[in-house]
């Protein structure tokens, strides 16, 4: 048998972390709307590029993500859907993932363990992830009501 020790953590504190990933969504997909300004574009163009098989425009592809990003970043703000929402931010992240398989001369400089500027930027993500962990645990779980016609 498991013996888990709970601890409490404070509603203003995951109200913080939810923000906190809700802003660098926000800001992050903000950058891609504006041809240029995002340090990760062209890396995100050429996965999506690779993951879709080419059937996305490029033009399309950043601008679909960017879409994405901003919109998982407002939710988390709101609060509003947390478990569905952190479904499809932990999608994103799985993708985020992938140019270390499709590029990893991008993403080491010797492979595994010695990262470039890009695999470094990466991995980080492991952080959105555990984050993302905590606040599935303490989101609370919604279930429909059934009622009776009888009552």
């Amino acid at each position: 048998m498991k013996n888990e020790s709970r601890i409490s953590i404070s509603n203003r504190s995951l109200t913080v972390l939810r923000c906190s990933i809700g802003i660098i969504y926000i800001w992050f997909g903000m950058l891609k709307f504006f041809h240029g300004y995002s340090p990760a574009e062209d890396l995100a163009i050429n996965t999506i590029h690779k993951l879709t098989a080419g059937l996305i425009p490029a033009q399309t592809s950043i601008l679909l993500l960017a879409i994405w990003e901003v919109a998982l970043g407002i939710l988390l703000l709101t609060g509003l859907f947390i478990r569905k929402l952190l479904l499809f931010l932990l999608l994103h992240m799985f993708c985020t993932f992938t140019p270390m398989l499709f590029f990893p001369d991008l993403s080491f400089k010797v492979a595994p363990y010695g990262f470039t500027l890009v695999g470094q930027y990466i991995m980080k993500n492991i952080i959105i992830i555990s984050a993302a962990w905590v606040l599935w645990q303490t989101a609370p779980i919604r279930t429909k009501q059934i009622t009776s016609l009888a009552e």
